[in-house]
């Protein structure tokens, strides 16, 4: 006859899938807040005490820390991994966001949201061969959340409007699209007045509407104000999230906050740049080992590299510095060469046409995203229909060329005609769109016959 201690059975029934933890896994689990899934939750703990074991006291000192809520604990570490990540039961997640997640804030999507404490001597930031993950020496970043989108649950949503013909719309077709910082901190605009400044940390913010822009085919048939969409717009009627049931799809965690492909021309070189870091330095030096705060372009091999292109390499020197903080994305030019930056979600916050490109002198910073923003656009895009849903996708893309510009006052028309350049997806921003087009259904349905 099969018999069982009760304290088996109860942690069976308890965890089940038949799983029976050690007892310092039970004892972990005592202190796992709010409804983290509790299969996954078990396997993280058993994983950590697997490495914990490792360590004389590092179980104790893990106990310790939860159980006193002391910021004064010790340091409770576990090896760095290759791509500084750990794999729990099929997910992969930075450890002190894991543990983070498990022992204080259950609702806490990435570690953007944590900022270790300074008396921390092995935090996630520090880079070092060990990362602690003592959920006490990381405090939580106050920032907004940001509500999910609703998609309505109707199968017919209207078609995107067609673009306004009038004249008097609010961005023309006109011929030019440029913007560009001075070296005392304007921006000027050709045709403009130069009211547009720098604040005091030198983050640009324009003060007016442009008139002038560059023609682009990418973004047509739509136009946004800041505050949504171009009041002049007057979509087709469509069912409110008041009268038609909704699913709501959140904000969603990612590996990586953006990934960089860098080009010279029209070519592609080199792999990928994933970022998992808050800040990365892009720049034209050569050092070969790998820095996940650091993007060297000196590196990357290029067997069709012309004599321009190479003229245009040795002047990117120190590139410029992207760094990401509470939503917002900034970019820093650290070049003694200007760069160049289109960001269509910067431009339709600064009244600026889709396709502006500014040009970003040294020492000077441009915010070129803002979640907060981007999340009002992208409810009313829902509202417009699929296709202007699927046109967002273009909002999280941004381009920068280095030392030469593009545009209507250059030869140069097109990013592509630049010798240098980088284009940055942010990734959960695309991934936010691909969920909600998943719960929608496009109008005009692509059939065997059409």
């Amino acid at each position: 006859m099969n018999t069982c201690s009760l304290s088996s059975c109860d942690m069976k029934h308890k965890f089940g899938f038949g799983i029976r933890p050690t007892s310092a896994v039970r004892k972990l689990m005592f202190w796992k807040q709010g409804d983290e899934e509790e299969k996954w939750a078990l396997k993280a703990v058993d994983a950590l005490v697997k490495r914990l074991k490792k360590k004389r006291g590092a179980i104790q000192s893990l106990e310790h820390a939860i159980s006193s809520k002391s910021e004064s604990s010790e340091c409770v570490t576990i090896p760095r991994s290759l791509d500084g990540r750990l794999q729990v039961s099929h997910r992969k997640a930075l450890p002190h966001v894991i543990y983070c997640r498990v022992y204080r804030w259950p609702d806490l999507q990435n570690h953007h949201e944590l900022k270790s404490i300074k008396s921390c001597k092995f935090s996630f930031s520090s880079k070092q061969k060990d990362i602690c993950i003592n959920p006490y020496h990381y405090r939580r970043i106050d920032a907004a959340i940001l509500p999910p989108v609703l998609v309505p649950r109707f199968n017919n949503f209207p078609a995107v409007p067609p673009p306004p013909s009038s004249q008097n719309s609010t961005y023309r077709q006109a011929s030019m699209n440029n913007c560009r910082f001075s070296q005392s901190g304007d921006v000027e605009m050709l045709s403009m007045p130069q009211n547009v400044t720098l604040t005091a940390n030198n983050i640009f913010e324009p003060q007016y509407e442009p008139t002038h822009y560059q023609k682009d085919n990418h973004f047509n048939s739509i136009n946004y104000s800041p505050n949504g969409f171009d009041e002049k717009i007057t979509p087709p009627p469509c069912p409110t999230a008041k009268n038609v049931d909704g699913v709501a799809v959140p904000y969603p965690e990612t590996e990586y906050w953006s990934s960089i492909f860098y080009y010279e021309l029209n070519c592609r070189v080199g792999e990928i740049f994933h970022v998992t870091n808050n800040e990365l330095v892009i720049d034209g030096f050569t050092d070969p080992s790998y820095n996940a705060s650091r993007f060297c372009l000196g590196t990357l091999p290029n067997v069709n590299r012309n004599s321009t292109v190479e003229k245009t390499r040795k002047h990117i020197g120190k590139g410029c510095r992207i760094y990401t903080l509470n939503g917002e994305i900034f970019i820093e030019c650290l070049s003694d060469s200007s760069i160049f930056i289109q960001s269509r979600c910067a431009n339709i916050v600064n009244n600026f046409n889709m396709s502006t490109v500014c040009k970003i002198p040294t020492n000077r910073t441009l915010k070129v995203f803002d979640n907060r923003h981007f999340s009002t656009m992208l409810n009313e895009a829902v509202k417009i229909g699929y296709e202007s849903l699927y046109q967002m996708t273009n909002m999280c893309v941004i381009r920068i060329s280095f030392v030469k510009g593009w545009g209507a006052e250059y030869h140069r028309q097109d990013v592509t005609s630049t010798p240098c350049w980088i284009e940055i997806h942010l990734c959960a921003p695309l991934k936010w769109i691909d969920r909600v087009l998943s719960q929608m259904k496009p109008c005009n349905k692509i059939t065997s016959v059409s």
